[in-house]
């Protein structure tokens, strides 16, 4: 296997060239390398050396998940040894190969699909929130680290209802693995070449997520940001403790932005409705969305009164007072009526 990866080195001497360990591959290094060869201008043709021999990692420009070094100025950046304990800013989730690589070359890559300076407000926003939102959970899975606290989850008496299938973020790249009885090619080198191949394939899937995230915080999530602004700026209008937040053009990602400027505004209350138009034309249907308790959560702060919850049009409008009204969900955490001002009397009535 190492006879392979001396090839290529020798063959391709002068060509910038990430090293990796072979064998069993996993989300943290698969994302790692992707983000280096996709967005990373120095790596965008870099040959991919997966092998575990010191002399070959050497001859790497960089290195990841293997080498037991962490060393920036090096271009080192493995996490397996026995004295790392490096996070990512403001987090305690310590890093894998992933978290280090994202650390070091994240806000690079946002500062280019953004084309801003690395230092700017915008950046580091999007640079934290791609963090906590995804790459951390490769640090957690791949340092064995769980979501919850296993000591806690037992004194409490809690157990899962159901299995979720165990699909994580983690699991995607780990079933690219080939299985224990899937026959190997006796060739080394060919047995080599089918792994990567797999590998290859495993880090243009976790890319992929990776990408789709990236667009979605960059073309969307950050944008909205100012939208929410200016509503929680306003929302005195439609209530003087400030609990109704409307978004008046379009629904726009507001869950993250709103729970940032209800901590950064801690006076000011907290919102308990939100009203949006379903499109942003002048005939659009009005919805009432229940601010969750916390961004996960599917309990409400104020859920939408009980007495009106799985009734729909005109016996809703019966129920509830309000004329127009269309629907509110069985659970109370969603409604919606034909006009904004229909919807605002909902909302004004629920919160007495």
């Amino acid at each position: 296997m190492t006879e392979n990866a001396a090839k290529r080195l020798k063959t391709d001497s002068g060509v910038v060239a990430i090293g990796t360990h072979n064998g069993h591959f996993h989300a943290d290094e698969a994302l790692a390398v992707y983000m280096l060869r996709k967005h990373i201008p120095t790596y965008a043709n870099a040959k991919l050396v997966r092998t575990r021999d010191p002399k070959l990692l050497d001859e790497c420009d960089i290195v990841v998940d293997v080498g037991g070094e962490y060393e920036p100025a090096r271009h080192r950046y493995d996490h397996h040894q026995r004295s790392f304990s490096t996070t990512f800013p403001e987090r305690a989730t310590k890093l894998s190969s992933a978290g280090l690589v994202y650390m070091h070359f994240g806000k690079q890559i946002i500062a280019r699909r953004l084309s801003q300076p690395e230092e700017s407000e915008q950046v580091g926003l999007v640079w934290n929130k791609i963090y906590q939102s995804f790459v951390e959970a490769l640090d957690a899975h791949d340092n064995g680290i769980s979501a919850y606290d296993a000591a806690g989850l037992a004194a409490a008496g809690l157990e899962k209802k159901f299995s979720d299938g165990g699909f994580t973020l983690g699991a995607m790249v780990g079933r690219l693995n080939p299985n224990w009885n899937d026959p190997i090619p006796e060739d080394p080198v060919a047995a080599q070449a089918a792994e990567d191949q797999r590998f290859e394939l495993a880090s243009q899937r976790i890319g992929e997520e990776f990408d789709r995230g990236l667009d979605y915080f960059t073309s969307a999530w950050l944008p909205a940001r100012e939208v929410v602004a200016e509503a929680f700026a306003v929302r005195n209008e439609f209530d003087a403790g400030g609990r109704i937040m409307v978004l008046k053009k379009q629904s726009a990602p507001w869950k993250d932005h709103l729970y940032t400027l209800e901590e950064q505004n801690p006076e000011a209350g907290k919102v308990l409705y939100v009203l949006y138009p379903e499109k942003p034309t002048p005939d659009a249907k009005w919805r009432i969305q229940c601010v969750p308790e916390t961004k996960d959560s599917f309990q409400s702060r104020k859920p939408l009164p009980e007495a009106w919850r799985g009734f729909r049009d005109e016996e809703l409008d019966g129920i509830s007072g309000v004329p127009g009204s269309v629907f509110v969900h069985a659970a109370g955490f969603i409604g919606g009526n034909k006009t904004f001002d229909g919807a605002l009397a909902m909302v004004q009535k629920a919160l007495l």
